[in-house]
């Protein structure tokens, strides 16, 4: 496997500093698709309803603060009933055979529900039509059927059949989208190439530092899965920002994801004033220096506890003013930075 695109902070040159910083913001939306391996509707309920209340939440706050956002989707998601979801899957021949089977959704896809209005975990058409009324929003690529690209047991040819069965769903609502987010950040370069045949032009990558690079679950340890939770509240990696003239303008061009924005726990709620000096920081380093900030997370993600998150993140975004009148920070989708890198506009 080849690593991605790893690029890092450092410090500013006189022709960086007079380039404006961007904030990116891209959200994986998958809803019950992206962790039924993990969990179910007993144990994640209440985040997954919450999206429908968390969707027109962040698109309001977008809205107000003018933010420019890409929104990775599943392609399930677009199915409006189980008859155009059964009629677009890839062929069983197709399907991705994982090592561990509990990864692929479609052994068990005959319990989805009929529509969203009978099994709204599985579908979202009305969200998906929400966030296309909205301007500065644009949908991207979370795979079809939330495809993991490192794990044992799959092939390229099941990938590319997966990025066909997400074409086709997506060109009903007229969509051809050029950006890709794979999931659990499972980054895979032959993969990449893959995408490039469906109008891909851009990937959200990930950043060179141990305990941001890509691993399959079974690689995943719980150790860097605390390391990281911790690095939200105290500088463990240093500043998550990089130049947009360190990557790479080869298409489909790789831009690294810096920052998970976490949801409210309540055990290290007493901290969340430093995980938000954390990252208003790394903004300001990055509208004072021209670097660029790359926050992600997942609708569900604010699914419980939703004001407590949207409060927390409108503090972010009023950050994001104050550097935008300062210093001129921008918003910028993953599609635009892309563009940005392929014609060098920075």
């Amino acid at each position: 496997m080849s690593g991605s695109n790893r690029t890092q902070g450092k410090r500013s040159n006189p022709d960086q500093k007079r380039r404006k910083g961007a904030l990116v913001i891209s959200l994986d939306f998958e809803l019950l698709w992206g962790v039924r391996d993990k969990r179910s509707v007993e144990t994640y309920g209440e985040n997954l309803r919450g999206v429908r209340r968390v969707v027109p939440g962040l698109l309001n706050l977008f809205d107000i603060y003018g933010i420019h956002a890409t929104w990775a989707t599943v392609g399930l998601l677009f199915c409006r009933d189980r008859d155009e979801m059964m009629a677009g899957l890839p062929s069983a021949q197709m399907q991705p055979q994982y090592d561990d089977m509990n990864l692929s959704p479609y052994p068990t896809i005959d319990e989805v529900g009929a529509d969203e209005a009978e099994d709204p975990y599985h579908y979202a058409p009305s969200l998906i039509q929400e966030i296309l009324a909205h301007p500065n929003q644009t949908i991207g690529s979370h795979t079809f059927s939330h495809y993991y690209c490192l794990e044992k047991g799959q092939t390229a040819a099941s990938f590319e059949a997966d990025c066909e069965a997400f074409s086709r769903v997506a060109a009903v609502y007229g969509l051809k989208p050029t950006s890709i987010v794979l999931p659990r950040n499972q980054f895979n370069r032959e993969y990449v190439g893959v995408c490039k045949q469906y109008g891909i032009t851009a990937v959200r990558g990930n950043m060179d530092h141990w305990l941001y690079r890509e691993k399959t679950e079974e690689e995943e340890t719980t150790l860097r899965r605390a390391l990281r939770y911790g690095d939200a509240f105290i500088s463990l990696s240093g500043p998550r920002v990089f130049p947009l003239a360190a990557i790479d303008p080869v298409v489909p061009v790789t831009i690294p994801a810096t920052r998970f924005l976490y949801p409210h726990k309540s055990f290290t709620a007493a901290f969340d004033w430093l995980r938000l000096l954390r990252i208003r920081n790394e903004m300001t380093y990055a509208a004072k220096f021209g670097f660029v900030y790359h926050l992600w997370w997942h609708p569900h993600n604010f699914g419980k506890d939703y004001e407590v998150n949207a409060a927390f993140f409108e503090k972010i975004l009023q950050h994001y003013h104050a550097l935008h009148e300062r210093y001129g920070m921008e918003s910028l989708s993953i599609e635009e930075v892309a563009e940005r890198v392929i014609e060098r506009k920075i």
